[in-house]
């Protein structure tokens, strides 16, 4: 059995984390934590785009009356992010998360721990167990004969034997660093150390869009090819309906879920007659939003489609200022190149 199949199942809201379940696909707000109608409607763009659950942070007690309204509004199940103030946590329980996520080292101890335990029990939900390299407990961080992945493993293995030593198991773990192979280094010790935890799988604080797909794909690919991650997500510096659509992206090129469709396109060479460029970008627009599991080719010349794109559900083949509409490698229609997109939607929509 690979690791994500030998993991404990946990139920997040109607969302299942674990125990061979799909990977499940999440984001974070970022709207004000106090405004309730814009957490609403930000909730309801990653709906749409595929998301499945959804982390808000609490930064203030505050912000809980806003909390409590999200949550009895949300189409998602709703995790509470609480630092620092543990009494937060006991009231969020209390007001309709669907998970809470701590961090051991600035929830204040242990001790302080025993009382959120009990809340997240009395309301029937998980806790997520969140370690950072960047807020690790300062004793475990001070030693020297332990490498940072050692330390982030660690200090999630020891609070997890905690809660289990308080009777609570319902739980998930997070252990992440900005830095790549940290993180899958940290993630292989937790996969062998805590086999049966589910594992929720990121990198932090990945940058921007162009940085931080590549780093999150690189990372998270290495850990999902080796079966390690039972719900993922890739972290940016954008707007969250863009970590949606990087983690359905990566998920559906691993093989492993498919929600949306995957542009096949040519790098372009001296043999296009199109502006491929823009082409593809258009098409790529064109079928972001579309609920279809479809692989759509956009090639340049005939030499790499419908040859190469064989494999593709649809796709378009260009001439000079021209383009083939092919399905299953068979032509369907010839259309003049400000034709080729529209062309290629409608063929799309009767799939």
């Amino acid at each position: 059995m690979r690791p994500n199949e030998r993991t404990r199942p946990v139920r997040v809201g109607g969302v299942t984390v674990g125990g061979g379940a799909p990977v499940a696909v999440q984001s974070m707000l970022n709207a004000p934590a106090d405004d309730v109608a814009e957490n609403l409607a930000q909730i309801d763009r990653l709906a749409e785009a595929g998301c499945e659950i959804v982390r808000m942070a609490i930064p203030r007690r505050d912000c809980l009356d806003a909390f409590e309204a999200v949550c009895a509004a949300s189409p998602l199940p709703v995790v509470a992010d609480i630092h620092f103030d543990p009494l937060i946590a006991i009231e969020a329980a209390r007001r309709g998360a669907a998970k809470l996520r701590i961090n051991p080292g600035n929830i204040g101890g242990l001790d302080a721990a025993v009382p959120v335990l009990e809340a997240a029990r009395q309301a029937g939900i998980p806790i997520r167990i969140g370690v950072n390299a960047g807020s690790l407990d300062a004793g475990l961080a001070a030693r020297d004969d332990l490498t940072l992945p050692e330390k982030l493993a660690q200090s999630a293995v020891d609070y997890v034997r905690f809660c289990e030593g308080q009777g609570f198991a319902d739980l998930v773990v997070s252990a992440k660093a900005h830095d790549v192979m940290t993180t899958v280094r940290t993630y292989r010790l937790l996969a062998a150390q805590l086999p049966h935890v589910p594992l929720h799988i990121g990198v932090t604080e990945a940058g921007t869009a162009f940085q931080g797909v590549i780093k999150s794909a690189a990372g998270l690919g290495i850990l999902l090819e080796e079966g390690i991650g039972d719900t993922l997500r890739i972290s940016l510096t954008d707007d969250p309906v863009q970590e949606i659509r990087a983690c359905w992206t990566l998920l559906s090129v691993l093989d492993l879920r498919r929600r949306n469709p995957e542009l096949i396109s040519c790098p372009t060479c001296g043999r296009c007659q199109v502006n491929l460029i823009e082409l593809a970008r258009q098409v790529e627009e064109r079928i972001s939003t579309l609920n279809k599991p479809l692989k759509v080719a956009v090639m340049g010349c005939v030499v790499n489609g419908p040859g190469e794109a064989r494999d593709a559900d649809i796709g378009v083949a260009c001439g000079n200022g021209s383009g083939i509409v092919f399905s299953q490698g068979k032509t369907v229609r010839k259309v003049p190149e400000e034709a080729i997109v529209d062309a290629l939607m409608e063929e799309i929509g009767t799939l």
